[in-house]
């Protein structure tokens, strides 16, 4: 018998497959560019990059604040001429009335009906309108110029104000009539002093009372800066704002409600047999 032995010319080989090398670019592993990075790199390479403008909105309907604000005399009240404080005021109260006839004169270039004996009761209706609002929050304050932050932390909070009465009839103490951006763009800004009995009452999400009464009436003292823009045809008198003299008194401090912490209960105990002690609250002393 002849031996089983096969002799292959070339060793046994076989080709496999392997898995293909794409191309990878640079820049897929490249870390991010931020605006800062290009910035550098344009810079780098010698050119200029774009300046961004950065643009604010701003609303021409209203000024930002009270131009020359009235200057209440020391307690509403007109001191003797012959006192050194008394002919200070009475120096301050000329100058005023110096420069409120001529925007007097200004307005009433823009606003034929415009007078001070009528607008002093429009400005207080104009008040009442806007509180009324302020209480139901059920539309937009057409009334008021976004500068009087009527509504800044009312937020979960209930407001009730009434206006009772009017203690004095309300009168026109100041006027300026600013310009902004250019001469002919003019604004009317008129102070009325109002001095009425009102209620306040402002209560928390939980429904309890935080500061004041609705029963119990207070006389309130204020100085109302009433707005237009007299350049707009449709322009309205808005309330713009309110000065707070310098003597006034402290308002009353915020009744806060807190959670107090109580013992822990075990889950076989009963409330009702746990006895709670609610700890006292440390005397707080209040600065304004």
């Amino acid at each position: 018998m002849l031996p089983l032995e096969v002799q292959h010319p070339l060793p046994l080989s076989m080709q496999v497959r392997t898995k293909k090398r794409y191309f990878i670019p640079p820049a897929v592993n490249k870390k991010k560019e931020t605006n800062r990075d290009i910035e550098e790199r344009l810079r780098a390479a010698g050119t200029v990059p774009p300046q961004e403008i950065v643009e604010r909105q701003i609303n021409i309907s209203c000024t930002v604040g009270v131009f020359d604000p009235y200057i209440p005399p020391e307690g509403d009240a007109r001191l003797s001429t012959l006192s050194k404080d008394g002919l200070k005021q009475r120096t301050v109260q000329l100058r005023q009335t110096a420069a409120s006839q001529l925007a007097f004169r200004k307005i009433r270039e823009y606003d034929s009906l415009f007078s001070t004996k009528t607008f002093a009761e429009q400005a207080q209706e104009i008040f009442i309108e806007a509180h009324n609002l302020l209480c139901r929050l059920n539309g937009g304050f057409m009334f008021l110029y976004p500068k009087l932050h009527m509504t800044r932390g009312n937020r979960l909070k209930t407001i009730r104000w009434a206006f009772v009465e009017s203690l004095e009839p309300p009168r026109v103490v100041h006027s300026r009539c600013p310009d902004m951006i250019s001469k002919d763009n003019l604004y009317g800004q008129v102070t009325v002093r109002m001095h009425s009995k009102q209620t306040l009452a402002i209560y928390d999400r939980f429904g309890r009372l935080m500061l004041g009464s609705e029963e119990q009436p207070k006389d309130v003292l204020e100085y109302l800066v009433i707005e237009r823009h007299l350049t707009n045809r449709y322009g309205r008198w808005r309330l713009h704002g309110k000065i707070v003299p310098s003597w006034a008194p402290a308002k009353d401090p915020i009744i806060k409600t807190i959670m107090i912490p109580g013992p822990k209960l075990r889950p076989e105990d009963e409330p009702d047999a746990v006895k709670i002690e609610i700890p006292k609250p440390a005397a707080v002393q209040w600065y304004k």
